[in-house]
C-alpha cells in the first residue's frame, strides 16, 4: 500500500513557518501538497483567505490543498487528504505543541499515512532562550532569516549545544529545497532517484550537493552504524536498500529527513535487485560518502546472523 508521508513544521511565533508554508506550495514542482494549519486565529497562508475557520478547505490551481483545522479533527482530515495529494505537511502552532502533533500523526491508525519527521524553524536575529525542549524532538532544524544577523554560526552553535547531531539548514525567507523534505514531482513511495530538479534556478542562491550509491546487499549492522554517525550536513537519504539476510531476503525502501529515520518493506516487482541511495544536504564529502557506504555492502549475506536486521526492523514504519 502506498503511504503518504506527514512532516510536521514547528517554530515560535515569527520564526517563518507561514513563509516556509508559502515557499513549499510555490515551488511544488508538480508535487500534490496538503497544507494542513492546526490554528484558532487568523491563517496567514497566502493561498487562505479564512480568518479562524476551523474545517476550512482551499484548493490551489496546481493541485495542492490549504486546510485548518482542530486538533481533534486531524486524524479525521489526514484520511480525506491520503487520496488527493503527494505528501502532507502539518503547521504545528497555537496551542498545539510540536510533540502533540507529532504524537498524534505517530498514533494515526490509518495505514494509509506515513509519519515524516518534525522539522523546527529558528529565528536566527531574534532566537527563542527556552528552545531546548523544543530541539529535543526536532528531526531537522532550518535555521531562518540568516540574512538579519551578522553571524549565524554562532546561532547553529548554541543549537548544537542544545541538541548534539540534530541538522541545521541554514535559510533567509524559509526559502529551502522541497527537496530537503520531500521528492518534487513525484509520488515519494515510487522512489525515482533522479534529482534533476534538486538545482532549480529558482533556488539558486542556497546550494546542496547530491551524492548517488548503487551497490549489491548491505550488511544491516554496518548501514545502521553509518546511518547512526551520518555528517550534520546531510539532510536527506532516501532510496532502496537491498538485504540478503538468511530470512529477511528483502527489499526496503529508506527515507531520512534530518535525524528521522524510516524504512518500509517493499515489492521487488520488476526493480533491478540492487541497493540504490541518493543522499542530499551542504558541504558534503563527495568521494568520501559513496566510500563508506561502499564499506557497508556485505560480500558474504549468508554468513550474517538474522538478529543483526533487528537493528533495521525496529525503524519499520
Amino acid at each position: 500500500m502506498q503511504r503518504t508521508p506527514v512532516i510536521v513544521v514547528a517554530g515560535f511565533l515569527g520564526s517563518g513557518k507561514t513563509t516556509l508554508l508559502n515557499h513549499l506550495l510555490t515551488t511544488a514542482r508538480g508535487t500534490r501538497i496538503g497544507v494542513v494549519v492546526n490554528d484558532f486565529g487568523a491563517i496567514g497562508i497566502d493561498a487562505m483567505t479564512v480568518a479562524g475557520q476551523v474545517d476550512s478547505t482551499v484548493s490551489l490551481s496546481n493541485g495542492c490543498l490549504c486546510c485548518a483545522v482542530d486538533v481533534s479533527g486531524l486524524d479525521a482530515l489526514l484520511d480525506k487528504l491520503v487520496a488527493q495529494v503527494d505528501v502532507i505537511v502539518i503547521e504545528a502552532s497555537g496551542l498545539a505543541e510540536p510533540q502533540v502533533m507529532a504524537r498524534l500523526v505517530l498514533g494515526s491508525e490509518n495505514p494509509r499515512v506515513a509519519y515524516g519527521g518534525l522539522v523546527l524553524l529558528v529565528d536566527a536575529a531574534e532566537f527563542p532562550h527556552d528552545l531546548a525542549k523544543h530541539l529535543r524532538v526536532a528531526d531537522l532544524v532550518v535555521l531562518n532569516k540568516i540574512d538579519r544577523v551578522d553571524d549565524p554560526e554562532l546561532t547553529a552553535a548554541v543549537i548544537d549545544h542544545l541538541a548534539p547531531g540534530v541538522p541545521v539548514v541554514r535559510a533567509d525567507h524559509g526559502r529551502i529545497d522541497p527537496g530537503l523534505l520531500f521528492d518534487p514531482g513525484e509520488r515519494p513511495a515510487h522512489g525515482q532517484l533522479s534529482f534533476e530538479d534538486l538545482l532549480d534556478e529558482e533556488h539558486a542562491h542556497v546550494h546542496y550537493d547530491s551524492v548517488e550509491f548503487t551497490g549489491e546487499a548491505m550488511n544491516p549492522l554496518r548501514l545502521m552504524a553509518f546511518l547512526d554517525r551520518r555528517p550534520a550536513g546531510l539532510y536527506r537519504v532516501k532510496g532502496f536498500v537491498r538485504f540478503d539476510v538468511p530470512g529477511h531476503r528483502q527489499r526496503f525502501s529508506l527515507h531520512t529527513v534530518g535525524a528521522f529515520l524510516r524504512f518500509e518493506r517493499l515489492p521487488w516487482g520488476d526493480r533491478p535487485r540492487r541497493t540504490e541511495l541518493v543522499l542530499i544536504g551542504s558541504g558534503l564529502d563527495l568521494d568520501g560518502l559513496p566510500a563508506e557506504l561502499a564499506d557497508c555492502v556485505e560480500p558474504d549475506p549468508s554468513s550474517v546472523d538474522p538478529q543483526s536486521m533487528l537493528e533495521v526492523l525496529r525503524y519499520l514504519g
